[in-house]
């Protein structure tokens, strides 16, 4: 499953190492043209989902370089740091928690590094390179440098978070959107961490995407916010600390987690909303999906809630991070306030509010390799059943053969609809190689024009889930394309 993704992956243009004739570098990924407009309908199916929660959120795009100074206020200069060890030989580097953890498949993040040497001791780990012993570990700030200005006097770094830009933005984007909480900040764009040893593809990188919503609210406020009413009978997928070692997971009625496990009713709401996008907007299937409570010594010590958001994934070897939502309490606007010298206290009523923030961390690149695992089917070989909204061609149009009565009429029907639809026009090759490509990169549906077409005024519709055919009058298919791509039509009943 792992080489037919990554084959396919390459082959059809989705995604591949960075600078790839010159050998490449590790953890810098290329999206290619089906790679990059498939990325783009993730971004702006998130966007819309999640902006769409509340009516006091928005889009904003920070700068990628930030100032020494905020990043010292932040902890990112002090704290931005994973374990790393090196043997004493070849003086290969390798991430210390991540070797213990594939050593003992048990996880190894919060160890301290007194407690990581004796773990490698004891385990007997060596240098998977030459053999040699490891050196001591010690901590590795993850952080690209930048000097900017001709003599690189001021200093600043790479952004390691796009939620940073959020934060320093808060207090203006308050003022301008007319002093109301909650008010979400959303950014979507680059984040740089320059990992240790990235491995596993796109899930561990050193340039990648993020798509974050911060929403700055009153904790005693926004629960009346929000339509709790909607937790009603729903049920989200979750594996409490408690439930570690006797099951894997299972669905947890949102008011449990909310009565018996203490859970703030704004977190479990905002639970149910991030599965209903994975279930009903990427079509992941829900065995394959869940949250996984992070105990108090494994996440970061200013959130108050911490659960990371995984899928199943054969590519990765099991469940794995693709996304996080964390309840930091009022930590980053305390701590820019305490830098900055700014007051980041708003106030609400007369009532004077530090800002407490709910934060949703999704990684785009990770969610993009998701859709490509998730939906590669293994029933038929080479067939990508993306969720059509998502596809990066909603429709393939081709003549049967490229003969001059059937391309013109064919070329007219994908102008038609081309200024509402992703159209692909080919006509090269066998009619079952054309099929075949758009199997391969998710199109949901082929159109083609053949003989019996031009004398009735039909066209054929091709459904890549599954391979069935149905004839369709070419002055319905603007209003019936646009019903299969919404959902309003199911191509059984055309």
């Amino acid at each position: 499953m792992t080489a037919d993704v990554q084959s396919l992956a390459k082959r059809r243009g989705f995604i591949w190492q960075s600078a790839e004739i010159y050998g490449s570098m590790a953890g810098f990924y290329d999206y290619g043209a089906m790679g990059a407009i498939l990325k783009r309908r993730w971004e702006d199916a998130w966007l819309r989902f999640f902006m769409g929660l509340g009516d006091n959120y928005y889009l904003i795009d920070p700068a990628n370089i930030m100032p020494e100074v905020a990043l010292k206020a932040s902890g990112h200069v002090d704290s931005f740091t994973d374990p790393l060890i090196e043997c004493s030989k070849c003086h290969t580097a390798v991430r210390a928690d991540q070797l213990i953890e594939e050593a003992t498949k048990q996880a190894a993040e919060d160890l301290t590094l007194e407690q990581i040497d004796a773990k490698i001791a004891q385990l007997g780990l060596v240098c998977g390179k030459c053999k040699g012993q490891y050196q001591k570990a010690r901590t590795f700030n993850m952080m690209f440098r930048v000097d900017v200005g001709p003599v690189g006097a001021e200093k600043a770094y790479l952004r390691p978070e796009t939620a940073q830009g959020a934060y320093l933005n808060f207090k203006r984007h308050f003022e301008i959107m007319r002093r109301k909480l909650p008010l979400g900040l959303i950014v979507i764009g680059k984040a740089y961490r320059n990992e240790i040893a990235p491995r596993q593809g796109v899930y561990r990188m050193r340039e990648l995407i993020q798509a974050e919503l911060q929403i700055f609210m009153d904790p005693d406020t926004f629960a009346s916010e929000l339509d709790l009413s909607q937790m009603e009978g729903k049920s989200v997928n979750v594996q409490l600390v408690g439930m570690r070692g006797k099951e894997d997971f299972r669905p947890v009625p949102c008011k449990a987690l909310v009565e018996e496990n203490g859970l703030p009713d704004f977190y479990v709401w905002h639970m149910l909303k991030v599965q209903e996008f994975y279930l009903d907007v990427m079509r992941i299937p829900k065995e394959k999906f869940r949250f996984y409570e992070k105990s108090e010594k494994e996440r970061a010590f200013y959130n108050r809630v911490h659960f990371d958001i995984e899928v199943n994934l054969a590519t990765l070897g099991g469940f794995r991070e693709v996304a996080g939502l964390h309840y930091r309490g009022d930590y980053d606007l305390s701590r820019h306030e305490k830098g900055s010298g700014e007051n980041m206290e708003v106030s609400l009523d007369g009532k004077r509010v530090m800002p407490h923030v709910l934060e949703l961390s999704f990684g785009v690149d990770r969610n993009i390799w998701t859709l490509l695992d998730i939906h590669l089917t293994e029933e038929r070989t080479g067939v990508l059943k993306l969720p059509p909204t998502l596809a990066p061609y909603a429709f393939g149009v081709f003549p049967l053969m490229r003969k001059d009565e059937l391309v013109p009429v064919a070329q007219r029907i994908a102008d038609m609809l081309k200024p509402s639809f992703q159209v692909c026009y080919d006509q090269s090759g066998s009619i079952g190689k054309r099929y075949a490509r758009m199997d391969e990169i998710g199109t949901p549906f082929c159109i083609t024009v053949d003989y019996e077409g031009l004398e009735d005024g039909t066209v054929t519709i091709r459904d890549t889930d599954t391979a069935e055919q149905k004839r369709v009058k070419v002055d319905s298919l603007p209003d019936t394309a646009r019903r299969l791509l919404d959902g309003r039509l199911a191509f059984r009943d055309l």
